[in-house]
């Protein structure tokens, strides 16, 4: 059977016109690979961005933490449940699988804010992970009830599958985003926001409601030692240094009791072994002793300095760690970057318009019980429930109390509306029977005296924020006080504390030099960090790293390690002008090179004589 054989060709897309050939053919257009591609792909990238890695402004939450939240308050009843069942719970509102609600429920349990843990819930210290969900319990906190939860100031969606609702974003009344931090990576685009202090973050929005500037440092739960001179607000660029806390216990043991953040004591263990079994440190034996609380125990030689120790344990292992903050966040369905300080206005302003909402309610609710009491006491009181007892009808009933009710109708605040006078109808006649006019006088006065506190809280609602966020710190600041010490630390260099783990060796008439020359002469121990000076006969110097083996140039009379900016070190050099035998003498430091660039000293076939410290020796050149 034959087939027609068609030739395909790129072309533009033309609206899905069809295009008619002389023939009577017609070809329709196709959409591009690469256009559907294009299109797919941006929708792909702002899934990710919005629905799984980067956090709200709003409430600091990814999408699967607010879900998991919500989950839980839909099943608080101030009892712990099996985090497996709550991970069921939240597959209502997640289109994922378990396994990531579960290591996302576990990261919030770890921070130890919002959940309530019991059980093995691992350790971020050791990076132990916790044990199977059908083990392990949670609950909300008293926390994150009293400030991440109202269903009145809370916008709702509809859940993935049109079955439930679930909250757009969470009414947070204090700055989470900032005092947890958060990790993401998205399609091209990160976000990492750094924890920040309990109390400190407290203060910054009391500070901020009265007009002041603020100024936030990050502060880990694994405590430590940082360098935040970079920190820059956290903004993309910003870089922080972060140490263990590394104490001398005596000259042959050091401990560590706090790591940086982003690392465990495995790693931290694993990073020290690395380094010695390279030659970079020397020491005899680390041990972990970690319980309740981190304890690294590093064994030295005899005759290891600790402080030099120390100095190599920042430089070459996992106790000095650089990190990167990129502040990024979804404000108005947009990634935006900004800096902490700026998320914390933006975090209190939303927290100051929460509580404003909040009083307005409360007003609201209190005008409406006044109104019904007020209506209650006068219905009673007055008996005009028997006025009904003639009427036939329901309207007739309902005509006969709002008849009833005209002449105090302008002792009410609004309108006595249709539903007012039903709700009349409904008191039971057991409640009327036992009215007592004190008692509800009393209350209507007790009503009366809120009203008048919210309605001066919220012309200070200000004042009202600011204690607002005192209580919080009275009531659930206790233990969270700083763990990480701001210090700034200078950088130490690696060639300057690295262990002599080589030895030198030269080759003066052929000019070759390294550490895998052992045939030939000796000149001193070395760390394969280290940079050599050489002079040559032809009066030319250069300084380069050492190698195994490297050639500088023939006829070497000299050669040693060279440090950087070391002016203790100086050369003395001596020779005979070839014209005029006039004898010259040069003094001088070599504190800074370009490395393997040839520097040239004046006069050629020359006598040279060196002193390097307390030693001299002649060199006599032919």
């Amino acid at each position: 059977m034959d087939m027609e054989e068609e030739e395909i060709t790129d072309s533009e897309p033309k609206d899905n016109d069809a295009e008619e050939l002389a023939d009577g053919e017609i070809i329709h257009d196709v959409a591009t690979v690469d256009g559907l591609y294009e299109e797919w792909f941006l929708d792909y990238a702002s899934y990710v961005i919005l629905e799984r890695a980067v956090p709200a402004i709003e409430d600091g939450l990814k999408p699967v933490q607010r879900r998991i939240l919500h989950a839980m308050k839909e099943m608080d009843d101030g009892r712990f449940n099996k985090v497996a069942n709550i991970i069921g719970q939240t597959m209502q509102y997640h289109p994922h699988g378990d396994a990531s609600i579960g290591d996302a429920m576990v990261n919030l349990g770890q921070k130890e804010l919002l959940i309530e843990t019991q059980g093995n819930w691992g350790d971020m210290m050791t990076g132990d992970s916790a044990a199977a969900p059908r083990y392990i319990e949670a609950r909300l906190s008293k926390f994150s009830l009293e400030v991440a939860f109202n269903p009145q100031t809370t916008d709702w969606a509809v859940s993935y599958d049109g079955r439930k609702r679930e909250p757009v974003t969470l009414p947070m009344k204090f700055p989470l985003l900032l005092a947890q931090g958060v990790e993401g990576i998205a399609v091209g685009l990160s976000t990492k926001v750094l924890p920040h202090n309990f109390h400190e973050l407290i203060q910054a929005s009391i500070d901020t409601l009265r007009g002041k500037d603020v100024s936030l440092m990050p502060d880990f739960m694994t405590g430590g030692i940082a360098d935040c001179t970079n920190y820059n607000e956290g903004r993309k660029g910003s870089r922080i240094r972060v140490r263990a806390r590394i104490e001398e216990r005596d000259k042959k043991t050091l401990i560590i009791h706090d790591i940086p953040y982003g690392t465990t004591t495995n790693s931290l263990m694993e990073s020290i072994v690395k380094a010695n079994d390279n030659n970079k440190i020397k020491i005899k034996k680390v041990i972990d002793n970690t319980a309740a609380k981190v304890e690294i125990e590093i064994q030295l030689h005899p005759g290891t300095s600790p402080d030099l120790t120390i100095d190599a344990l920042y430089a070459f292992t996992d106790c000095e760690v650089s990190i990167n903050p990129n502040a990024c966040v979804i404000v108005d369905q947009k990634p935006i970057f900004l800096g902490v300080n700026e998320l914390l206005k933006i975090s209190t302003k939303k927290t100051l318009a929460l509580l404003k909402r909040e009083l307005e309610i409360k007003l609201a609710e209190l005008e409406e019980k006044w109104h019904f009491s007020s209506l209650e006491k006068i219905f009673i009181e007055k008996r005009i429930y028997r006025d009904i007892e003639e009427s036939e009808t329901w309207e007739a009933v309902l005509q006969a109390i709002d008849k009833g009710l005209k002449p105090y109708k302008k002792l009410f605040k609004r309108v006595i509306t249709t539903e007012d006078i039903v709700r009349l109808t409904e008191i039971k006649i057991k409640r009327i029977s036992k009215f007592d006019a004190f008692k509800a006088d009393e209350h209507i006065k007790g009503l009366e005296e809120e009203m008048e506190q919210v309605k001066y809280d919220l012309e200070h609602v200000v004042d009202f924020a600011v204690n607002y966020f005192k209580n919080l710190l009275k009531k659930y600041g206790k233990g969270r006080e700083r763990r990480t010490e701001i210090r700034a630390f200078e950088t130490i260099s690696a060639n300057v504390v690295a262990v002599a783990n080589q030895k030198l060796y030269v080759n003066y008439k052929e000019g070759f030099i390294g550490y895998g020359l052992k045939k030939d002469e000796f000149i001193c121990d070395c760390s394969d960090l280290d940079d050599i000076i050489v002079f040559k006969r032809d009066g030319n110097m250069i300084v380069t790293r050492i190698t195994e083996k490297s050639f500088v140039g023939k006829d070497i009379i000299y050669a040693a390690v060279w440090k950087k900016n070391d002016e203790r070190m100086i050369y003395n050099m001596i020779y005979v002008d070839g014209k005029s035998a006039i004898a010259r003498a040069k003094r001088f430091a070599v504190t800074g090179i370009t490395r393997d660039k040839e520097y040239f000293f004046e006069g050629r076939k020359m006598p040279f004589l060196f002193q390097f410290g307390q030693f001299y020796f002649q060199l006599a050149l032919q």
